[in-house]
């Protein structure tokens, strides 16, 4: 059996512009098929290497033809940030705090890339901008929204020949938005509309109105491609929010769990759709929580319960095959001996890619998980690097998380 190599020997250095261009060259000229989403994790929000090495790593991959950047924000305020970079006039404090959803645009580092796409984009055609977009749900942790604005947009972009007879009453249907707002709902079942004869009603009325869509296709998406993807979106966005909804009524000990995995599914949903938008302008970059990107299943904690379901890039894994790239990161500034954390640290000098394959063959059998270094850090762990392309350890950090929430 030939002799694993040393972790020093098979990380690559992403310590200055030429070295990260080396390394980055390499993972993607790797594969089979060039991808069309690479997507680059996170193991939480609010710590700036990871936001700092995302726009390193952007600069390059744009000069390689990539022409989009997707995060985990509202798919639907993403747009406010797109028309910005595109050349909109708006003051960029209030891009920030409404282009971006969680509160992420105080996060060190989105500035920063959206003053840099801003100034890329100008004086280019639009067929060479890079494009900013999101792939979250419309959802915050508290709750979800009424679906009035986005069964409402459907239905108003119909042409009213179009338009199902289950829509007749839509507006008493939706009745008041406070009715689906109701934060107590996140914790209480019994709080929920989502069981309701109305919202049963409203699950008719969102499939109608997106197999209406679907069906008017060629005639509505040829006048108007834009609007026609916009309208496409909303109606997604219907559907899942209402089997939201439902499943907040529920009161199954598996809840949260459910709710979990059907935000995922939303991610998944949207991301596919931002990949066959942009198919014909170049490959994107995708960037969110290591949970949300990893292939497999992923493990989060939910209250007393533990979440298994399949990740939003396990999801459009299955769909994009070998064109799907995940890199996960992590850094632990302390981390203890016997842990994966201790061993990358050892092997870093400021920010290293360990190719996943070598990095598996190279770790202990028995290794450990070093501890969470801030809240909502979920550290690598042996199986993670089992569903990665590549992992980047990052040293040059002391962990320090900003407060965005």
């Amino acid at each position: 059996m030939p002799a694993v190599a040393p972790l020093r020997d098979i990380g690559r250095p992403l310590d200055d512009p030429a070295s990260l261009g080396r390394a980055v060259d390499e993972l993607l000229t790797a594969r089979t098929e060039p991808p069309v989403l690479l997507a680059l994790g996170e193991p939480t929000h609010g710590i700036e290497a990871f936001p700092v090495l995302r726009n390193d790593i952007l600069r390059h991959l744009v000069d390689r033809g990539f022409r989009s950047i997707v995060l985990e924000t509202d798919t639907f305020a993403a747009s406010v940030v797109d028309d910005y970079v595109c050349g909109a006039a708006a003051e960029i404090d209030t891009v920030l705090a409404t282009g971006f959803s969680h509160g992420f645009g105080t996060v060190p580092g989105n500035r920063e890339l959206v003053e840099w796409l801003r100034a890329h984009n100008a004086g280019r055609a639009p067929r060479d901008r890079v494009r900013f977009h999101g792939f979250d749900a419309p959802m915050e942790f508290s709750g979800a929204p009424s679906p009035r604005r986005a069964l409402c947009s459907v239905h108003d972009y119909l042409p009213s020949a179009l338009r199902p007879g289950s829509a007749r009453d839509l507006d008493a249907l939706l009745g008041e938005d406070a009715d689906w707002t109701n934060e107590a709902a996140m914790f209480d079942p019994a709080a929920s509309i989502g069981d309701s004869e109305r919202a049963r009603a409203l699950r008719i009325v969102a499939d109608d109105l997106a197999s209406a869509l679907r069906r008017a296709a060629p005639s509505l998406r040829r006048a108007h491609p834009t609007g026609y993807d916009h309208a496409l979106a909303h109606a997604r966005t219907a559907q899942g929010l209402l089997r939201y909804h439902a499943a907040m009524a529920s009161p199954a000990p598996d809840r949260v769990a459910t709710l979990f995995s059907l935000r995922t599914e939303m991610m998944a949903e949207n991301l596919l759709a931002i990949v066959a938008r942009e198919q014909r302008r170049g490959p994107i970059l995708a960037f969110a929580h290591n949970a949300h990107l990893r292939g497999g299943r992923s493990l989060m904690p939910a209250g007393d319960e533990e979440a298994n379901w399949g990740s939003a890039g396990a999801l459009v894994e299955l769909t994009l095959g070998e064109r799907y790239l995940f890199v996960a990161t992590d850094a632990s500034p302390d981390s203890d001996p016997g842990t994966l954390q201790h061993a990358l640290a050892e092997a870093t000098t400021r920010r290293a890619l360990f190719p996943a394959p070598a990095l598996r063959a190279a770790l202990a059998p028995a290794i450990g998980t070093g501890k969470p270094i801030a809240r909502g850090h979920l550290p690598l762990t042996p199986a993670d690097v089992d569903a990665a392309d590549a992992v980047i350890f990052v040293t040059d950090t002391d962990g320090k998380q900003h407060r965005y929430w």
